[in-house]
């Protein structure tokens, strides 16, 4: 023998692929496997046990076919394809999925299988159901509902309604996932597994769940009959219904089944029925039909009957796993609920520190205002004492200008009343003086009638004298001139340059003491008036002066009281502006005070009397 003949040859393989509900798998597979090491390859590789319900189906020429366990692979009828394609799905369902589902696993491939179903319409539904199954489907997928984390529109891209229920009604996606949110809060504290497990419970109750259908007649010629086939038995249906069969054949009332070509016989277990027989299509169809009746009976027989070890051993783990399961479930809730507490006690923690830091940033921008403000009070408390000084300075100077005002408005009173008091005096002394003008000029008239009549007396006198000197003179110039002086006169010498008399003339004398007698009078007439005209000019010029001074006095308190007056009022009126700025020229040119008032008919009496004696002097 050869080396190369010791060597192990490496036999012949194909590719297969195999789609679960959730994954993908490719297998190497020898040309000699039969099915059912290639289905229990599958159901290592996915940790499946409990392998009677599930199978490896393939499509050919338009049917699905199971892939027989017993049978080589190659030698089927499956699809020439490389890799060849199989599904692993459930082939028979249990009747109460609670009591005969015993791995989660099994649950699992079970709950996405009926979903597909579900969604596909292959099952039909309610609407109200179907919300129910969609909130279980969220819980399943998503966990218990946190309104902080599964904000609206988190379902937007999840299948979970059957398109006829969502045509059925007029409702927009929102609305739907509202419903949908509204179950799914309720759920709260489910699993994973249990939440699968309530949604297989609520569909196993619906009508089409775990049927098969097939097309059959009752004769060769027409298909007016649906057969369906699950874990309870055979059903007959009318083609537009699937809900409600019109004929059922119970396992446990079978006798026998079998199928000669397209041919299909249901003998019933009571002899008295009549046997049901109907045709198919083709004959792959029968064989089908076939297979999954002795599969279904076989289970519902073992259902009947007293668990394996295998499988009591299988419900012992799975009991116990599913203890452990909610052992560390329970657990798990405490922790993530004492995790929850802990975390709503951090966050209130976080919640009350930034409160408290909230509290001390606005007690500290409070203390830093009140720190402001209290500057400002200060400031402002320094400016008020200020200004209270000011005010306090200016209330003593207004008390003292009022003070003042009070001394000078009672000065200016009083000094009003002694210049009223003198003006009446002056206008007295007008009076007087007018009067007296009066009565000097009668007294002028009178001193100028007797000073016309004294030059009357004097004229006189002189014409007398001039003519006793015309007859007197000659003789005394006789009488008294030596003889050689006896000259006579020219004619016009007497009335030129009269001579004396002779003082020893007894008439001379009478004459010449009676002209100085009126000489004297003269002079002492003249001297007198000249003093009593000078002392009216000084009395009279005093009196003006005296008017002037009385009349600038007058004028002056006037003013000063229109301005102390107006001070006053705009003191009162404006209180704020200082006393400087209270009066103005214009106010004094307004309240300028009139002259001294002298009655027309006196001044113009004093005036005429005062030139008429001038004019006399």
């Amino acid at each position: 023998m050869s080396i190369l003949g010791l060597k192990k040859k490496t036999p012949k393989t194909f590719k297969v692929k195999v789609t679960t509900m959730d994954a993908e798998m490719e297998f190497s597979c020898e040309v000699k496997w039969k099915g059912k090491d290639l289905f229990d390859l599958v159901c290592r590789t996915v940790g499946l046990r409990e392998t009677w319900f599930f199978g490896l189906r393939c499509t050919v020429k338009g049917t699905y076919a199971w892939l027989k366990p017993d049978k080589r692979v190659l030698d089927q009828e499956i699809p020439k394809d490389s890799p060849i394609t199989f599904h692993f799905l459930a082939k028979f369902f249990p009747e109460k999925v609670e009591e005969e589902l015993v791995q989660e696993i099994t649950q699992h491939l079970f709950f996405l299988q009926v979903k597909k179903q579900i969604l596909d319409e292959e099952i039909f539904c309610s609407p109200e159901a179907s919300v129910l199954l969609a909130s279980y489907a969220v819980q399943a997928k998503y966990g218990d509902y946190d309104p902080n984390f599964h904000k609206p529109g988190f379902l937007a891209q999840d299948e979970l309604l059957p398109k006829t229920v969502l045509m059925q009604y007029q409702m927009t996606a929102d609305m739907w996932e509202e419903k949908i949110t509204a179950w799914y809060a309720e759920h709260r504290g489910i699993a994973r597994d249990e939440a699968e497990m309530e949604y297989l419970k609520i569909a196993q109750d619906l009508e089409m769940y775990g049927v098969s259908y097939f097309d059959i007649t009752q004769n060769k010629r027409d298909t007016d009959l649906l057969l369906g086939v699950d874990a309870q038995g055979l059903h007959i249906y009318s083609p537009n219904s699937k809900l409600t069969p019109n004929k059922s054949f119970p396992w446990s009332g079978i006798r026998n089944i079998s199928y000669s070509e397209k041919e299909f016989t249901i003998k019933p277990l009571d002899k008295k029925k009549d046997v049901f027989k109907f045709y198919s299509s083709q004959l792959r169809v029968n064989k089908l039909i076939l297979q999954l009746c002795i599969g279904n009976h076989d289970l519902f027989m073992r259902r009947r009957k007293v668990d394996s070890i295998e499988v009591q051993q299988m419900k012992a783990q799975a009991k116990e796993e599913k203890a452990r399961k909610k052992m560390e479930r329970q657990i798990l809730s405490r922790e993530k609920q004492m995790r929850e507490e802990a975390e709503r006690a951090k966050e209130e923690m976080e919640r009350r520190l930034f409160q408290l830091q909230d509290e001390a940033r606005l007690a500290n921008e409070a203390l830093l205002r009140s720190e402001e403000t209290a500057d400002l009070l200060a400031e402002k408390a320094q400016i008020a004492e200020e200004e209270a000084k000011l005010l306090a300075h200016k209330a003593a100077e207004a008390e003292q200008e009022r003070q003042r005002l009070e001394v000078n408005a009672m000065k200016t009173k009083e000094e009003k009343r002694l210049m009223e008091q003198k003006m009446r005096e002056a206008e007295q002394l007008a009076v007087k003086l007018v009067e007296q003008s009066e009565r000097r000029l009668k007294e002028a008239d009178h001193l100028k009638q007797d000073l016309s009549e004294a030059r009357d007396a004097e004229r006189r006198a002189k014409q007398k004298l001039l003519e006793i000197t015309k007859t007197t003179y000659p003789l005394i110039a006789a009488y008294s001139a030596p003889p050689s002086a006896a000259v006579p006169a020219p004619a016009s010498t007497p009335a030129a340059t009269p001579a004396a008399p002779p003082e020893s003339d007894p008439a001379y004398e009478g004459t010449s003491s009676r002209l100085d007698f009126k000489d004297s009078d003269m002079k002492r007439l003249s001297m007198e008036i000249e003093r009593e005209r000078l002392e009216y000019m000084e009395k009279s010029k005093h009196l003006q002066d005296q008017l002037k001074e009385l009349k600038t006095e007058i004028e002056s308190l006037k003013l000063e009281e229109q301005q102390q007056q107006q001070q006053q009022h705009l003191h009162h009126h404006h209180p704020h502006l200082p006393h400087e700025q209270v009066y103005t020229l214009h106010d004094a040119r307004a309240y300028m005070p009139e002259p001294l008032y002298i009655p027309h008919a006196n001044r113009n009496a004093a005036y005429a009397s005062h030139m008429a004696f001038l004019e006399e002097v």
